[in-house]
């Protein structure tokens, strides 16, 4: 899929700061935030429970043909839009093409990295949401995103197939659309009564085929899905990059023979950055009997690239456990999508991995939660405007994750983040070479007044790239940031299991 990607982001950008900065009910009523039951768990509702609890997924609130309809529907505009504003010969498919394409072979293609690394997974996402909003389950709608994929790739593009694309549309826009489609739902659902205009027009900015459901079919979609009321942390950062620093053997300039323009990272340029950790381990009551009963979100856009992060990770398959009296947590098998690109270089894998997540009371005011992972799946890296540079390389990826948040009381927070992802020439596009990775973040986060608080962050990229005709390649990136932050719920995403004779509510 070869989309105009620039016109996306126009459209996407906004409505994703939209639903980001919309007030939510119930989030700033510090106040209610303060109850025994928030200071047990903190959750997107000032209540016990969430309201309205529309029936979701029920009779005729449930339909396999609709999502069908649904993405043939999407998936002929997208073409005709491509084929009439869009200068490639490669979207006039017709019968033709698609009898060669359903008797050829597949490729691996090689299309820009924000296309295929971003642009499929998120097409997977509208796919996957057509479905979730009408009424389908996470197993379901992933076979309905896969099926609309391959439809794209015979019928919507004359060039063969691509099994990369299939993978990062199929399974990747599940990664990204169950979280996106979750919040949606969360936010129809928290507030009194039924969803009004801007809960609404919030919904849609984050799931827009769940919009288009609940808009085109009257009251048939109108349920919403049942959270059962996890414990939930959110954080929301305005900030702006202090300092950076740049050590890259990398020339910008395109010309081999000219001059080398060393890379640069932008001073000065204002984040954005949104963080939701649903299900958090400990809540009492509450089970993890659905993919995505967990997961962790992170979307951050800075001002040069817009598309700085988006991580995306959730328990597919798993359960709780607990050890002793201070320790709660998940374990099992999590699905994985990210994207990072730290402005002179980027990495973005789809994978599945082994890990847990979990929290420890040290003290009576003190909280660690961590999450360990390690798995593999596909994914590409490389470097941006290199001289002399592949564009990207694609390979089977294995990545590891460590994570933790120290949570000190009511007051502040120290988040540590280690990525590592090993883009390796097995099954790649070009198999002579490999690339690593690393990612490190330390956050802290002070609480001021209210939710209201201030963060200071530095984050550290490398990447490592060797290759048997390039000279080798090492490029790092360390920059800090400051800016404001709006916390959702006091107490950091802390979840309190014990009873008040051990420091509990």
């Amino acid at each position: 899929m070869r989309a105009n990607l620039t016109c996306l982001r126009t459209l996407i950008n906004p409505l994703l700061l939209l639903a980001l900065l919309l007030p939510v009910p119930g989030f700033a009523e510090d106040a209610t935030l303060d109850s025994r039951s928030q200071q047990a768990a903190p959750t997107a509702f000032a209540d016990e429970k969430p309201r309205p609890v529309l029936h979701w997924g029920e009779g005729d609130g449930k339909s396999y043909l609709v999502p069908a309809a649904d993405i043939a529907g999407f998936l002929f505009l997208l073409n005709q839009y491509d084929r009439h504003f869009m200068e490639d010969e490669v979207y006039h498919s017709s019968f033709s093409s698609f009898k060669e394409n359903l008797t050829g072979g597949w490729v691996t293609d090689s299309d820009q990295f924000s296309i295929n690394q971003f642009m499929h997974p998120y097409a997977g996402s509208m796919y996957f949401g057509f479905a979730r909003s009408a009424g389908l389950d996470y197993w379901d709608s992933l076979a309905y995103t896969a099926g609309g994929s391959l439809l794209w790739e015979l019928a919507g593009e004359t060039s063969p197939p691509s099994i990369n694309d299939e993978f990062t549309t199929g399974f990747g826009g599940t990664i990204l659309g169950e979280p996106l489609y979750r919040m949606a739902s969360l936010l129809l659902e928290s507030g009194n009564g039924r969803p009004g205009f801007w809960r609404e027009l919030g919904a849609t900015a984050l799931s827009p085929a769940t919009g288009i459901n609940r808009f085109a079919y009257g009251k048939r979609f109108k349920g919403v899905f049942r959270s059962n009321n996890p414990a939930v942390f959110t954080r929301f950062q305005l900030g702006v990059n202090l300092t950076a620093t740049v050590k890259s053997n990398v020339s910008r300039n395109a010309a081999t023979d000219a001059e080398a323009v060393p890379q640069s990272y932008r001073e000065g340029e204002p984040i954005a950055d949104f963080t939701i950790g649903y299900g958090l381990p400990g809540k009492p009551g509450y089970s993890y009997t659905r993919p995505f009963d967990y997961f962790d979100f992170q979307f951050t856009a800075a001002g040069s690239n817009i598309f700085e992060n988006i991580i995306s990770r959730g328990l597919l398959y798993g359960t709780d456990y607990s050890a002793g009296d201070n320790y709660r947590g998940v374990w099992g098998l999590y699905g994985m999508y990210d994207y990072i690109a730290p402005q002179i270089f980027r990495v973005s894998t789809t994978a599945l991995g082994l890990g847990t997540t979990g929290q420890w009371w040290l003290s009576e005011r003190v909280a660690l939660q961590g999450t360990a992972l390690a798995g593999v799946g596909y994914g590409s890296a490389g470097t941006v405007r290199g001289a002399g540079e592949r564009d990207y390389h694609s390979g089977v990826s294995p990545q590891g994750l460590l994570a933790s948040r120290l949570i000190l009381a009511d007051r502040a927070a120290i988040d540590l983040e280690l990525r590592d992802y090993y883009v390796s020439g097995l099954a790649a596009s070009e198999s002579d070479g490999s690339e690593n990775v690393i990612r490190a973040v330390a956050t802290l986060t002070v609480r001021v007044y209210n939710l209201h608080g201030i963060t200071l962050r530095y984050t550290f990229s490398q990447r490592d790239a060797e290759y048997t005709n390039l000279k080798d390649t090492q490029q790092t990136v360390a920059a800090v940031s400051l800016g404001y932050t709006y916390l959702g719920q006091t107490r950091f995403g802390a979840v309190d299991w014990r009873p008040q004779s051990a420091g509990g509510p």
